[in-house]
């Protein structure tokens, strides 16, 4: 993978690159608290089927530069995809992939400008239609825990503590059994200082407050709260720590004609990196279609 950088919505991306240069744009984006290292093992299987594959850090994530107007919201990160497929001269076979945060800006970009995007792989996280009030039964609550105390100006403090342990622990918590020892060293890399850190919280902060949201985003926001128009597949772990597969139930009835659900049995919040062989084999098969 050779690490670039180019300029999108008015910020500098890093980002890690495989394939032909050529090939069909597939735009990988990564979630919380991760980096665009975590599509390592997907990388190989897109760049031998001829894709332009591209996985950029994400706003706020460090090497990718901080933006100017520090906005967090959905809408930001979709407005970033669909940038991205404008700079890095992707066309109308290009595809989206994303995980956690990165599938939430995956629906937006989907149904911001569907013209972009012939498919879309989600893993992680559903429409949020999907869960409707599931995510507020006792025990999902009592798994995000973490979204209600990001809230708190606390919350830095607390994360970048005792070497950033907390992030050790969320891994810990939501992919039982995996050694993510080096994923985590990646992500407190690319968070390691008090700016980078916060603009990762900010993600959260600005879910529920409209004062950090930047009007020109709304159109894109409004995308990013529905479902992607094209054929999606949704993956997910069957032993997920941070979104459990209790909450999640059947997405089917929320996505487009064409669309599959996929349950990784073995699995947890980072499926990706804990079954590699299945998860890609399911998402080339489908991209294949």
């Amino acid at each position: 993978m050779d690490l670039r950088t180019v300029t999108a919505n008015r910020v500098e991306f890093s980002y890690l690159e495989a394939g032909p240069p050529d090939g069909p744009l597939a735009l990988c984006l990564h979630g919380f608290p991760d980096t665009a290292q975590t599509w390592r093992h997907l990388f190989p299987s897109l760049a031998g089927a001829g894709y332009h594959a591209v996985a950029p850090w994400m706003r706020g994530y460090a090497p990718t530069a901080l933006p100017a107007e520090s906005h967090y919201q959905t809408g930001a990160l979709a407005v970033d995809a669909c940038s991205l497929h404008e700079a890095l001269g992707g066309t109308d076979e290009a595809v989206i992939i994303g995980h956690d945060w990165g599938a939430h800006a995956t629906f937006g970009a989907a149904g911001l400008e569907p013209d972009r995007w012939r498919r879309v792989v989600a893993l992680a996280l559903p429409p949020l239609s999907a869960l409707a009030t599931s995510f507020f039964s006792y025990t999902q609550i009592r798994r995000s825990f973490y979204i209600f105390f990001f809230q708190s100006p606390l919350a830095e403090t607390a994360v970048s503590m005792n070497g950033y342990a907390f992030l050790d622990h969320l891994w810990a918590d939501w992919s039982p059994g995996y050694d993510a020892d080096w994923d985590v060293a990646q992500v407190k890399a690319a968070l390691g200082d008090s700016e980078h850190l916060a603009a990762a919280i900010g993600y959260y902060r600005a879910m529920f407050d409209p004062a950090l949201h930047d009007p020109r985003y709304q159109i894109a926001q409004d995308a990013a709260n529905g479902s992607p128009p094209q054929p999606t597949l949704y993956l997910h772990g069957e032993d997920d720590g941070c979104l459990g597969i209790d909450a999640v139930g059947n997405v089917l009835p929320y996505l487009a004609e064409g669309s599959e659900q996929v349950t990784v049995s073995g699995a947890g919040h980072f499926l990706h990196l804990e079954k590699p062989d299945g998860v890609n084999a399911e998402i080339m098969e489908f991209l294949g279609r």
